[in-house]
């Protein structure tokens, strides 16, 4: 059986607001808006709650020590959580993937996909902070 410590999980607190805040705007606006929308609505609602919250927040790719490309996550909350909103029938594997390589290439543990689909659904994704195999 698990030891407490090994059952709690990484940013438990701030993760537990994040999903609140979603729950919070799909309530507020269901189904059908852009991605924009869910986006700036999470943004408000967790700033509202005094939480730190960065908007396309810029992280570099690089490939053998070189910047190969530039990503923009949607929302990083306090400085340790990428927080990716869709608003699609059903999130598949390349969303999640796509949710990895953010995290890889931020160096950040854990992340949410949030859909504001036609039911919301979330998923939380860590990735350890063990080194990249060269």
């Amino acid at each position: 059986m698990p030891s407490d410590s090994e059952r709690k999980l990484l940013y438990a607190g701030v993760t537990d607001k994040i999903i609140g805040g979603f729950y919070a705007v799909y309530n507020a606006h269901g189904y059908g808006f852009l991605e924009s929308v869910y986006r700036r609505s999470m943004r408000l609602c967790l700033e509202r709650q005094g939480i730190s919250v960065q908007a396309e927040a810029p992280y570099p790719v690089t490939f053998l020590g070189e910047e190969v490309g530039m990503y923009r996550a949607d929302l990083v909350v306090s400085q340790c959580i990428i927080v990716e909103c869709k608003s699609v029938e059903h999130l598949v594997a390349a969303h999640e993937a796509q949710l990895m390589n953010y995290l890889k290439a931020s160096g950040l543990a854990v992340g949410l996909l949030l859909n504001f689909g036609p039911r919301p659904m979330f998923r939380r994704m860590a990735r350890s902070h063990s080194p990249d195999p060269p």
